[in-house]
């Protein structure tokens, strides 16, 4: 497996990826399934502001993608990034999310970047316990300020402090 930059070949599988979290998953707090013009805008956005799209492909194809994000846009949290990691159903429980992150964190650190933060849906326990092998400390858990699939979801926030 090798951990890259995406290009924008990998949109199509981005996108294919981005809707399955959409319509199967409560990772994604929309219910509206997007097209390739979005997932364009969203990695021109993403190019234009410096923020890496992170990629993790075999000979299988590509097998997820993982993004750092402005966590707040107001000017005071511009040293705080917000990390995603999505991956196709059958790669996830192989190493693949652990790869992502770490590569993630490796960018991060060679961003002007004080934090990273990871809003993760409180019942993601895998996601949970990722962040927490990286040093990710929790901060909270917001009750039911979400909603998705005809239920109040909590969002759980975890921080990393890179200096």
């Amino acid at each position: 497996m090798q951990i890259r930059d995406a290009i924008p070949d990998d949109l199509p599988a981005i996108l294919a990826i981005h809707n399955e979290a959409i319509l199967n998953s409560v990772a994604i707090w929309t219910d509206e399934t997007v097209d390739l013009a979005e997932r364009a805008a969203w990695f021109e956005s993403h190019r234009r502001h410096g923020f890496p799209v992170l990629v993790a492909v075999d000979d299988d194809g590509l097998l997820g993608y993982a993004s750092l994000s402005a966590w707040h846009t107001k000017s005071g949290f511009r040293h705080t990034v917000e990390d995603s990691i999505y991956l196709r159903p059958e790669a996830i429980g192989r190493g693949i999310g652990r790869a992502l992150l770490g590569a993630l964190l490796e960018r991060a650190r060679e961003g002007d970047y004080h934090v990273v933060v990871a809003d993760i849906e409180a019942g993601n326990a895998a996601s949970i316990r990722l962040h927490a092998a990286f040093g990710f400390e929790l901060t909270g858990t917001v009750r039911e300020v979400g909603t998705k699939f005809g239920r109040w979801l909590d969002l759980t926030t975890m921080r990393l402090a890179l200096a």
